[in-house]
């Protein structure tokens, strides 16, 4: 494995249709310039590492259209890609900053050495698209918070099993399906899920009709891909998930994995666009 330089415009975008949902760093550079020579090494050092992804190195003064289109200005300047859109960037020489950005979007499944799953028709899994940051649960335990089911651990309710988790992407996404890991007793139930709401309402506030109402089995909880109504989740920014109940009754509600099986409609990024969130803890 090896770094890719590509050579013109219509190359870069070849290799990125051809990329599909892997990862793809593209190091922005210029002959002229000392801190890309710098850290130019280290960069060509990174496919051995990290082989399930793709690193293309673009020179500005011979892809200038490319350059123009990504936005960049100042070298070097690395980009990150998944499904042909642009998911991530950071500029400068730093080698300790590039490299953490390239863990993030890596991904758990692909440090362990296992395959990535195939989802087919494009689809893939949408957490590199999440914005942990907007993110916000009510009710979740202060030990075992939201944070735990994205990353390692478990999301566990606190005073009682019901949960609201309020999610934003940082684009527009299309999902097909939710993958819920829990125990058989513990795990979500019921759960509905509304998209696109201006802010995080609380318990006392949830709508009567929610975009879809999912009832989950002992056998969804596996990790198995629950599909939704595809059509109702096609430009999706935020999402919020109303876990009413679990499949024990009893007063704590577990999840292990929550992930979103989708894919991302458009190259502009949701960062600049702040929702107005409600206020965590809100009385049910």
């Amino acid at each position: 494995m090896s770094v890719l330089e590509i050579t013109d415009d219509s190359h870069f975008q070849a290799e990125l249709q051809n990329a599909s949902i892997k990862l793809v760093v593209v190091d922005f550079t210029a002959a002229w310039c000392g801190p890309c020579k710098a850290i130019a090494p280290f960069f060509n050092s990174l496919p051995a590492k990290y082989p399930k992804a793709i690193f293309l190195k673009v020179d500005v003064d011979k892809c200038g259209e490319t350059a123009g289109m990504q936005g960049v200005s100042a070298m070097p300047t690395f980009v990150f890609y998944r499904n042909k859109s642009k998911i991530d960037r950071i500029q400068g020489a730093d080698v300790n900053a590039l490299e953490a950005k390239i863990k993030h979007h890596y991904g758990a499944e692909a440090s362990s050495g296992e395959e990535e799953p195939e989802y087919g028709q494009g689809l893939m899994d949408l957490t590199t698209f999440i914005m942990k940051n907007m993110c916000e649960c009510l009710n979740e335990s202060d030990d075992h918070t939201f944070q735990h089911c994205l990353d390692s651990g478990f999301l566990a309710s606190d005073c009682d099993e019901q949960l609201i988790i309020s999610i934003t992407f940082n684009q527009a996404v299309k999902i097909h399906s939710l993958k819920i890991k829990a125990p058989a007793k513990e795990g979500p139930k019921t759960v509905k899920l509304f998209i696109n709401q201006p802010i995080t309402f609380g318990f006392d506030q949830v709508p009567g009709l929610a975009h879809q109402e999912v009832e989950f089995t002992p056998k969804d909880l596996e990790g198995n891909l629950v599909n939704l109504r595809f059509v109702k989740f096609q430009n999706v920014q935020n999402i919020i998930l109303f876990i009413e109940d679990n499949q024990g009754g009893g007063e704590r509600t577990v999840i292990e994995e929550l992930k979103f099986i989708g894919a991302p409609i458009a190259t502009t990024k949701m960062d600049d666009f702040k929702r107005i969130s409600g206020k965590k803890g809100e009385s049910h």
